[in-house]
Protein backbone atom coordinates (compact mmCIF):
# COMPACT_ATOMS: atom_id res chain seq x y z
CA UNK A 1 0.00 0.00 0.00
CA UNK A 2 0.90 3.69 -0.51
CA UNK A 3 2.08 5.49 2.76
CA UNK A 4 1.25 8.78 3.39
CA UNK A 5 2.44 11.43 5.45
CA UNK A 6 0.49 10.49 8.84
CA UNK A 7 2.33 7.42 8.29
CA UNK A 8 6.10 8.82 7.76
CA UNK A 9 5.17 11.00 11.66
CA UNK A 10 3.64 7.95 13.48
CA UNK A 11 7.03 6.17 12.68
CA UNK A 12 9.47 8.53 13.45
CA UNK A 13 7.10 9.17 16.87
CA UNK A 14 7.18 4.98 17.35
CA UNK A 15 10.99 5.67 17.01
CA UNK A 16 11.28 9.09 19.18
CA UNK A 17 9.41 6.56 22.03
CA UNK A 18 12.10 3.83 21.62
CA UNK A 19 15.00 5.65 22.00
CA UNK A 20 13.61 7.64 24.94
CA UNK A 21 13.53 4.56 26.78
CA UNK A 22 16.69 3.20 25.90
CA UNK A 23 17.78 6.41 27.32
CA UNK A 24 15.53 5.59 30.53
CA UNK A 25 13.46 8.70 30.51
CA UNK A 26 9.97 9.28 30.05
CA UNK A 27 7.99 8.74 27.32
CA UNK A 28 4.18 10.23 28.50
CA UNK A 29 5.29 13.75 27.07
CA UNK A 30 6.40 12.41 22.84
CA UNK A 31 3.24 10.16 22.92
CA UNK A 32 1.31 13.13 23.91
CA UNK A 33 2.69 15.03 21.33
CA UNK A 34 2.84 12.41 18.59
CA UNK A 35 -0.55 11.51 19.01
CA UNK A 36 -1.42 15.54 18.97
CA UNK A 37 0.84 15.52 15.43
CA UNK A 38 -0.84 12.39 13.79
CA UNK A 39 -4.10 13.37 14.37
CA UNK A 40 -3.63 16.96 13.25
CA UNK A 41 -1.85 15.83 10.42
CA UNK A 42 -4.25 12.86 8.71
CA UNK A 43 -7.45 15.27 9.49
CA UNK A 44 -6.09 18.85 8.66
CA UNK A 45 -7.12 20.19 11.35
CA UNK A 46 -5.50 21.56 14.53
CA UNK A 47 -8.73 20.96 16.69
CA UNK A 48 -8.78 17.66 15.52
CA UNK A 49 -5.29 17.22 16.98
CA UNK A 50 -6.73 18.46 20.29
CA UNK A 51 -9.76 16.20 20.40
CA UNK A 52 -7.47 12.89 19.64
CA UNK A 53 -5.20 13.57 22.60
CA UNK A 54 -8.42 13.53 24.84
CA UNK A 55 -10.02 10.89 23.03
CA UNK A 56 -6.82 8.32 22.79
CA UNK A 57 -6.37 9.09 26.61
CA UNK A 58 -10.04 7.97 27.56
CA UNK A 59 -10.32 5.35 25.00
CA UNK A 60 -7.34 3.47 26.30
CA UNK A 61 -8.47 4.27 30.30
CA UNK A 62 -11.90 2.72 29.21
CA UNK A 63 -9.75 -0.35 27.63
CA UNK A 64 -7.53 -0.54 30.55
CA UNK A 65 -9.95 0.57 34.02
CA UNK A 66 -10.98 -3.42 34.66
CA UNK A 67 -7.32 -3.84 35.27
CA UNK A 68 -6.80 -0.32 37.48
CA UNK A 69 -9.89 -2.37 39.45
CA UNK A 70 -8.08 -5.70 40.02
CA UNK A 71 -5.09 -4.36 41.62
CA UNK A 72 -6.90 -1.95 43.57
CA UNK A 73 -8.77 -5.06 45.33
CA UNK A 74 -5.97 -7.32 45.67
CA UNK A 75 -4.09 -4.83 47.26
CA UNK A 76 -7.06 -3.29 49.45
CA UNK A 77 -6.77 -7.19 50.32
CA UNK A 78 -3.47 -7.49 51.31
CA UNK A 79 -3.62 -4.23 53.34
CA UNK A 80 -6.64 -5.56 55.27
CA UNK A 81 -4.89 -8.37 56.25
CA UNK A 82 -1.75 -6.36 56.98
CA UNK A 83 -4.09 -5.29 60.01
CA UNK A 84 -5.09 -7.97 61.23
CA UNK A 85 -1.64 -9.67 61.51
CA UNK A 86 -2.71 -12.40 58.73
CA UNK A 87 -0.13 -11.33 56.34
CA UNK A 88 2.35 -12.49 59.10
CA UNK A 89 0.75 -15.94 60.02
CA UNK A 90 0.33 -16.77 56.99
CA UNK A 91 3.94 -17.38 56.00
CA UNK A 92 5.17 -17.87 59.64
CA UNK A 93 4.91 -21.60 59.01
CA UNK A 94 7.22 -21.72 56.08
CA UNK A 95 10.20 -20.73 58.13
CA UNK A 96 10.20 -24.13 59.68
CA UNK A 97 10.64 -25.36 56.39
CA UNK A 98 14.76 -23.55 55.71
CA UNK A 99 16.68 -26.32 57.08
CA UNK A 100 19.61 -24.92 54.72
CA UNK A 101 20.63 -22.79 52.65
CA UNK A 102 19.91 -24.81 49.50
CA UNK A 103 16.42 -25.76 50.44
CA UNK A 104 15.62 -22.21 51.57
CA UNK A 105 16.88 -20.70 48.25
CA UNK A 106 14.21 -22.63 46.88
CA UNK A 107 11.79 -22.41 49.42
CA UNK A 108 11.98 -18.60 48.96
CA UNK A 109 11.01 -19.09 45.10
CA UNK A 110 7.80 -21.01 45.75
CA UNK A 111 6.66 -18.73 48.24
CA UNK A 112 7.15 -15.73 46.18
CA UNK A 113 6.27 -16.82 42.89
CA UNK A 114 2.93 -17.58 44.89
CA UNK A 115 2.48 -14.30 46.68
CA UNK A 116 3.47 -12.50 43.88
CA UNK A 117 0.40 -14.06 41.09
CA UNK A 118 -2.00 -12.70 43.39
CA UNK A 119 -0.96 -9.54 44.89
CA UNK A 120 2.08 -8.38 42.75
CA UNK A 121 5.96 -8.36 43.32
CA UNK A 122 6.18 -5.36 44.74
CA UNK A 123 3.62 -5.22 47.70
CA UNK A 124 4.74 -8.83 48.70
CA UNK A 125 8.38 -7.74 48.53
CA UNK A 126 8.50 -6.05 52.40
CA UNK A 127 6.44 -9.22 53.65
CA UNK A 128 8.94 -11.39 52.41
CA UNK A 129 11.87 -9.81 52.89
CA UNK A 130 10.74 -8.86 56.52
CA UNK A 131 10.10 -12.99 57.52
CA UNK A 132 11.55 -15.11 55.00
CA UNK A 133 14.59 -13.73 54.07
CA UNK A 134 15.93 -13.24 57.91
CA UNK A 135 15.07 -17.31 58.44
CA UNK A 136 16.84 -17.96 55.11
CA UNK A 137 19.95 -16.24 56.38
CA UNK A 138 20.04 -18.33 59.24
CA UNK A 139 19.79 -21.07 57.30
CA UNK A 140 23.28 -20.31 55.64
CA UNK A 141 21.78 -18.74 52.40
CA UNK A 142 23.72 -15.44 51.69
CA UNK A 143 21.42 -12.12 51.61
CA UNK A 144 22.80 -11.48 47.79
CA UNK A 145 20.94 -15.21 46.67
CA UNK A 146 18.45 -14.59 48.70
CA UNK A 147 17.37 -10.82 46.69
CA UNK A 148 18.43 -12.84 43.63
CA UNK A 149 15.50 -15.62 44.48
CA UNK A 150 12.67 -13.07 45.26
CA UNK A 151 13.30 -11.23 42.02
CA UNK A 152 14.12 -13.85 39.41
CA UNK A 153 10.71 -15.51 41.33
CA UNK A 154 8.42 -12.99 41.57
CA UNK A 155 9.88 -9.57 39.70
CA UNK A 156 10.42 -12.43 36.80
CA UNK A 157 9.05 -15.42 36.40
CA UNK A 158 5.32 -14.25 38.70
CA UNK A 159 4.95 -11.02 37.28
CA UNK A 160 5.82 -11.65 32.89
CA UNK A 161 2.85 -14.22 33.04
CA UNK A 162 0.65 -12.44 35.80
CA UNK A 163 -1.62 -15.40 34.88
CA UNK A 164 -4.10 -14.50 38.40
CA UNK A 165 -4.85 -10.59 38.13
CA UNK A 166 -3.73 -10.44 34.14
CA UNK A 167 -2.80 -6.74 34.04
CA UNK A 168 0.15 -7.70 31.55
CA UNK A 169 -1.63 -10.41 29.21
CA UNK A 170 -4.72 -7.84 28.79
CA UNK A 171 -2.39 -4.87 28.04
CA UNK A 172 -0.78 -6.73 25.74
CA UNK A 173 -3.89 -9.02 23.67
CA UNK A 174 -5.41 -5.58 23.95
CA UNK A 175 -2.74 -3.89 21.61
CA UNK A 176 -2.80 -6.80 19.50
CA UNK A 177 -6.26 -7.11 19.00
CA UNK A 178 -6.51 -10.90 20.11
CA UNK A 179 -7.97 -12.73 23.13
CA UNK A 180 -6.65 -11.82 26.26
CA UNK A 181 -6.97 -15.56 27.21
CA UNK A 182 -4.52 -17.28 24.61
CA UNK A 183 -1.82 -14.71 25.10
CA UNK A 184 -1.97 -15.31 29.07
CA UNK A 185 -1.72 -19.23 28.46
CA UNK A 186 1.43 -18.46 26.20
CA UNK A 187 3.05 -16.05 28.19
CA UNK A 188 2.57 -18.66 31.80
CA UNK A 189 4.00 -21.42 29.45
CA UNK A 190 6.92 -18.91 28.28
CA UNK A 191 7.51 -17.49 31.88
CA UNK A 192 8.24 -20.91 33.65
CA UNK A 193 10.56 -21.56 30.57
CA UNK A 194 12.10 -18.76 31.15
CA UNK A 195 12.02 -19.09 35.44
CA UNK A 196 12.82 -22.27 35.27
CA UNK A 197 15.62 -21.85 33.66
CA UNK A 198 17.05 -18.76 34.76
CA UNK A 199 16.49 -19.87 38.55
CA UNK A 200 18.27 -23.31 37.72
CA UNK A 201 21.28 -21.36 36.65
CA UNK A 202 21.58 -18.98 39.13
CA UNK A 203 21.68 -21.57 41.57
CA UNK A 204 24.29 -23.22 39.63
CA UNK A 205 26.58 -20.48 39.73
CA UNK A 206 25.90 -19.13 42.90
CA UNK A 207 25.48 -22.01 44.97
CA UNK A 208 29.28 -22.05 46.54
CA UNK A 209 28.55 -19.47 48.44
CA UNK A 210 25.79 -20.52 50.65
CA UNK A 211 27.17 -21.16 54.27
CA UNK A 212 26.88 -23.18 57.31
CA UNK A 213 24.38 -22.68 59.95
CA UNK A 214 27.52 -21.26 62.19
CA UNK A 215 29.59 -19.09 59.36
CA UNK A 216 30.08 -15.78 61.55
CA UNK A 217 28.98 -14.04 58.10
CA UNK A 218 25.40 -14.79 58.92
CA UNK A 219 25.31 -12.66 61.73
CA UNK A 220 26.84 -9.93 60.29
CA UNK A 221 24.24 -9.98 57.41
CA UNK A 222 21.43 -9.62 59.66
CA UNK A 223 22.58 -6.63 61.15
CA UNK A 224 22.60 -4.94 57.96
CA UNK A 225 19.07 -6.14 57.41
CA UNK A 226 17.61 -3.82 60.48
CA UNK A 227 15.49 -1.48 58.35
CA UNK A 228 13.08 -4.04 57.86
CA UNK A 229 12.35 -4.56 61.44
CA UNK A 230 8.95 -5.10 62.39
CA UNK A 231 8.08 -1.32 62.29
CA UNK A 232 7.68 -1.92 58.19
CA UNK A 233 4.88 -4.53 58.96
CA UNK A 234 3.63 -3.41 62.06
CA UNK A 235 -0.02 -4.32 62.42
CA UNK A 236 -2.76 -3.34 65.04
CA UNK A 237 -3.16 -7.12 66.55
CA UNK A 238 -4.46 -5.75 70.14
CA UNK A 239 -7.44 -8.72 70.80
CA UNK A 240 -7.15 -9.85 67.16
CA UNK A 241 -4.91 -13.11 67.32
CA UNK A 242 -8.14 -15.48 66.69
CA UNK A 243 -9.28 -13.64 63.52
CA UNK A 244 -5.68 -12.95 62.43
CA UNK A 245 -5.71 -16.90 62.72
CA UNK A 246 -8.89 -17.66 61.15
CA UNK A 247 -7.79 -15.11 57.90
CA UNK A 248 -4.55 -16.25 58.17
CA UNK A 249 -6.08 -20.14 56.91
CA UNK A 250 -9.51 -18.91 55.30
CA UNK A 251 -7.51 -16.95 52.50
CA UNK A 252 -4.97 -18.88 50.93
CA UNK A 253 -7.13 -21.81 51.09
CA UNK A 254 -10.11 -19.37 49.24
CA UNK A 255 -7.58 -18.21 46.71
CA UNK A 256 -6.34 -21.75 46.75
CA UNK A 257 -9.81 -22.95 45.95
CA UNK A 258 -10.39 -20.21 43.00
CA UNK A 259 -7.28 -21.50 41.20
CA UNK A 260 -8.48 -25.06 41.51
CA UNK A 261 -11.66 -24.39 40.14
CA UNK A 262 -10.47 -22.00 37.53
CA UNK A 263 -8.14 -25.36 35.99
CA UNK A 264 -10.64 -27.64 36.52
CA UNK A 265 -13.44 -25.49 34.49
CA UNK A 266 -10.55 -25.17 31.52
CA UNK A 267 -8.60 -28.49 31.71
CA UNK A 268 -10.67 -31.07 32.92
CA UNK A 269 -14.03 -29.77 32.63
CA UNK A 270 -13.32 -28.83 28.94
CA UNK A 271 -14.82 -25.58 29.00
CA UNK A 272 -14.36 -21.79 30.74
CA UNK A 273 -17.82 -21.37 31.60
CA UNK A 274 -17.33 -17.47 31.28
CA UNK A 275 -14.24 -17.29 33.11
CA UNK A 276 -11.82 -16.65 30.27
CA UNK A 277 -9.54 -13.65 30.12
CA UNK A 278 -10.29 -10.73 31.57
CA UNK A 279 -13.45 -12.74 32.82
CA UNK A 280 -10.97 -14.84 35.11
CA UNK A 281 -9.56 -11.92 36.43
CA UNK A 282 -13.16 -10.57 37.43
CA UNK A 283 -13.74 -13.66 39.17
CA UNK A 284 -10.51 -13.06 41.50
CA UNK A 285 -11.28 -9.37 41.82
CA UNK A 286 -14.66 -10.54 43.09
CA UNK A 287 -13.43 -12.64 45.42
CA UNK A 288 -10.75 -10.42 46.76
CA UNK A 289 -13.46 -8.43 47.85
CA UNK A 290 -15.87 -10.39 49.44
CA UNK A 291 -12.73 -11.95 51.91
CA UNK A 292 -11.63 -7.84 52.12
CA UNK A 293 -15.45 -6.96 53.49
CA UNK A 294 -15.28 -9.94 56.21
CA UNK A 295 -11.42 -9.40 57.35
CA UNK A 296 -12.63 -5.18 57.34
CA UNK A 297 -15.11 -6.38 59.61
CA UNK A 298 -13.27 -8.46 61.54
CA UNK A 299 -10.86 -5.72 62.25
CA UNK A 300 -12.97 -2.85 62.24
CA UNK A 301 -16.08 -3.86 63.13
CA UNK A 302 -18.06 -0.36 64.14
CA UNK A 303 -15.31 1.56 62.48
CA UNK A 304 -15.24 -1.17 59.05
CA UNK A 305 -16.95 2.06 56.99
CA UNK A 306 -14.47 3.44 57.37
CA UNK A 307 -11.35 1.07 57.40
CA UNK A 308 -12.64 -0.08 53.95
CA UNK A 309 -12.63 3.04 52.54
CA UNK A 310 -9.13 3.60 53.15
CA UNK A 311 -7.75 0.20 52.19
CA UNK A 312 -10.15 0.83 48.52
CA UNK A 313 -8.57 4.41 48.49
CA UNK A 314 -4.67 3.42 49.16
CA UNK A 315 -5.12 0.45 46.34
CA UNK A 316 -6.49 2.81 43.46
CA UNK A 317 -4.02 5.06 44.53
CA UNK A 318 -1.35 2.82 43.95
CA UNK A 319 -2.99 1.63 40.97
CA UNK A 320 -2.81 4.85 39.22
CA UNK A 321 0.70 5.51 40.07
CA UNK A 322 1.84 2.12 39.13
CA UNK A 323 -0.22 2.26 35.95
CA UNK A 324 -1.14 6.00 35.32
CA UNK A 325 1.89 6.30 32.42
CA UNK A 326 0.45 3.56 30.67
CA UNK A 327 -2.60 5.24 29.80
CA UNK A 328 -1.24 8.02 27.06
CA UNK A 329 1.37 5.27 26.21
CA UNK A 330 -1.89 3.09 24.98
CA UNK A 331 -3.39 5.69 23.42
CA UNK A 332 -0.85 6.17 20.41
CA UNK A 333 -0.40 3.16 20.14
CA UNK A 334 -4.19 2.81 20.13
CA UNK A 335 -3.73 5.31 17.59
CA UNK A 336 -1.98 2.79 14.79
CA UNK A 337 -4.51 0.25 15.50
CA UNK A 338 -7.34 -0.03 12.90
CA UNK A 339 -9.24 -1.19 15.81
CA UNK A 340 -9.49 1.88 17.84
CA UNK A 341 -7.92 4.63 15.04
CA UNK A 342 -11.57 6.00 13.70
CA UNK A 343 -12.90 6.68 17.32
CA UNK A 344 -9.62 8.37 18.47
CA UNK A 345 -9.69 10.63 15.23
CA UNK A 346 -13.53 10.94 15.36
CA UNK A 347 -13.82 9.40 11.84
CA UNK A 348 -15.48 6.28 12.22
CA UNK A 349 -16.08 5.76 8.66
CA UNK A 350 -12.66 5.63 7.72
CA UNK A 351 -9.94 3.36 10.47
CA UNK A 352 -6.37 3.45 9.20
CA UNK A 353 -3.77 1.21 10.47
CA UNK A 354 -1.01 3.56 10.74
CA UNK A 355 1.60 0.68 13.07
CA UNK A 356 0.24 -2.20 10.93
CA UNK A 357 0.54 -0.33 7.29
CA UNK A 358 4.19 0.49 7.75
CA UNK A 359 5.35 -3.22 9.33
CA UNK A 360 3.71 -4.73 6.12
CA UNK A 361 5.48 -2.18 4.09
CA UNK A 362 8.77 -3.01 5.57
CA UNK A 363 7.87 -6.90 5.55
CA UNK A 364 8.50 -6.81 1.98
CA UNK A 365 12.66 -6.42 2.72
CA UNK A 366 12.86 -9.14 4.96
CA UNK A 367 12.40 -12.45 5.38
CA UNK A 368 9.46 -14.54 6.99
CA UNK A 369 11.37 -15.67 9.79
CA UNK A 370 9.76 -17.01 12.90
CA UNK A 371 13.23 -16.63 14.49
CA UNK A 372 13.79 -13.07 13.02
CA UNK A 373 10.43 -11.94 13.90
CA UNK A 374 10.78 -13.09 17.47
CA UNK A 375 14.22 -12.13 18.14
CA UNK A 376 12.91 -8.96 17.32
CA UNK A 377 9.97 -8.97 19.45
CA UNK A 378 12.12 -10.07 22.54
CA UNK A 379 14.86 -6.94 21.86
CA UNK A 380 12.38 -4.18 21.29
CA UNK A 381 10.64 -5.52 24.79
CA UNK A 382 13.87 -5.55 26.59
CA UNK A 383 14.78 -2.13 25.18
CA UNK A 384 10.90 -0.79 26.17
CA UNK A 385 11.52 -2.32 29.37
CA UNK A 386 14.77 -0.07 30.29
CA UNK A 387 12.13 2.65 31.44
CA UNK A 388 12.21 0.61 34.30
CA UNK A 389 8.20 -0.25 34.45
CA UNK A 390 7.57 -3.09 32.12
CA UNK A 391 4.12 -2.49 31.49
CA UNK A 392 4.43 1.10 29.64
CA UNK A 393 5.80 -1.35 26.70
CA UNK A 394 3.60 -3.71 26.50
CA UNK A 395 1.21 -1.63 24.36
CA UNK A 396 3.90 -1.61 22.11
CA UNK A 397 5.04 -5.23 21.84
CA UNK A 398 1.32 -6.17 21.22
CA UNK A 399 1.20 -3.61 18.11
CA UNK A 400 4.08 -4.70 16.17
CA UNK A 401 2.84 -8.65 17.70
CA UNK A 402 -0.15 -8.24 15.65
CA UNK A 403 2.20 -6.27 12.63
CA UNK A 404 4.86 -8.97 12.58
CA UNK A 405 2.49 -11.85 12.50
CA UNK A 406 3.43 -14.09 9.37
CA UNK A 407 2.96 -17.83 7.93
CA UNK A 408 5.31 -18.87 10.57
CA UNK A 409 4.57 -17.82 13.66
CA UNK A 410 1.44 -15.70 15.30
CA UNK A 411 0.93 -12.71 17.01
CA UNK A 412 -0.44 -14.64 20.36
CA UNK A 413 3.07 -16.30 20.44
CA UNK A 414 5.01 -12.49 19.26
CA UNK A 415 2.65 -10.69 21.73
CA UNK A 416 4.11 -13.64 24.89
CA UNK A 417 7.50 -13.37 23.78
CA UNK A 418 7.38 -9.26 23.91
CA UNK A 419 5.79 -9.45 27.36
CA UNK A 420 8.59 -11.73 28.57
CA UNK A 421 11.44 -8.96 27.33
CA UNK A 422 9.58 -6.19 28.70
CA UNK A 423 8.42 -7.66 31.86
CA UNK A 424 11.50 -9.38 32.85
CA UNK A 425 13.86 -6.18 32.21
CA UNK A 426 11.50 -3.50 33.29
CA UNK A 427 9.19 -5.57 35.93
CA UNK A 428 12.45 -5.45 38.29
CA UNK A 429 15.08 -8.36 37.73
CA UNK A 430 18.04 -6.62 35.06
CA UNK A 431 17.29 -2.69 35.69
CA UNK A 432 18.55 -1.08 38.59
CA UNK A 433 15.85 1.77 38.65
CA UNK A 434 12.94 -0.30 38.68
CA UNK A 435 11.42 -2.09 41.74
CA UNK A 436 14.59 -4.34 41.81
CA UNK A 437 15.38 -1.16 44.28
CA UNK A 438 12.58 -2.50 47.06
CA UNK A 439 14.45 -5.71 47.14
CA UNK A 440 17.86 -4.52 47.42
CA UNK A 441 16.80 -1.60 50.16
CA UNK A 442 15.27 -4.59 52.31
CA UNK A 443 17.79 -6.90 51.62
CA UNK A 444 20.67 -4.23 52.45
CA UNK A 445 22.78 -5.16 49.46
CA UNK A 446 23.87 -3.16 46.30
CA UNK A 447 21.23 -2.66 44.11
CA UNK A 448 23.87 -2.70 40.83
CA UNK A 449 25.49 -5.80 42.31
CA UNK A 450 21.98 -7.61 42.21
CA UNK A 451 21.70 -6.11 38.75
CA UNK A 452 24.79 -7.89 37.92
CA UNK A 453 23.73 -11.70 39.41
CA UNK A 454 20.64 -11.57 38.00
CA UNK A 455 21.80 -10.36 34.12
CA UNK A 456 23.25 -13.51 32.56
CA UNK A 457 20.75 -16.23 33.79
CA UNK A 458 17.84 -13.66 32.78
CA UNK A 459 19.29 -13.18 29.68
CA UNK A 460 19.63 -17.02 28.84
CA UNK A 461 16.12 -17.65 30.12
CA UNK A 462 14.81 -14.94 27.60
CA UNK A 463 16.62 -16.73 25.06
CA UNK A 464 15.59 -20.11 25.93
CA UNK A 465 11.83 -19.00 26.72
CA UNK A 466 12.08 -17.57 23.19
CA UNK A 467 13.51 -20.90 20.94
CA UNK A 468 11.04 -22.87 22.75
CA UNK A 469 7.74 -20.30 22.24
CA UNK A 470 8.84 -20.63 18.10
CA UNK A 471 9.40 -24.26 17.75
CA UNK A 472 6.43 -25.16 20.02
CA UNK A 473 4.01 -22.78 18.21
Amino acid sequence: MELTISHWIYGLFTLLIIGTMIFRKGVVLPTLLGTFVVAWVYNGSIVAGFKAIFNANLIAAQELFSIFLIITFMLALLHSLRDLGADKRMIQPIQKMMINGHVSYFVLIIITYVISLFFWPTPAVPLICALLVPAAIRAGLPVMMAAVAIALAGQGMALSSDYIVQVAPSLSATAAGLETAVVADRALVLSIIAGVVAISLAYLIYRKTIRGRNDPLIDLELKNMQSIKESKNKAHTNNLSAWSRIFAVVVPLTLLGVVIYMIYEKLLAGRMSGLEGGDGAAFVGGVAVILLLLSTIAFGKQHSLDYITTHITDGFVFAFKAMGPVIPIAGFFFLGSSDFSGSILGNEENQPALLFDLVQTSQGFLPENALLAAMSILIIGIITGLDGSGFSGLPLTGALAASLENGTIDAATLAAIGQMGSIWTGGGTIVAWSSLIAIAGFCGISVMELVRKNFLPVILGLLAATLFGIFLW
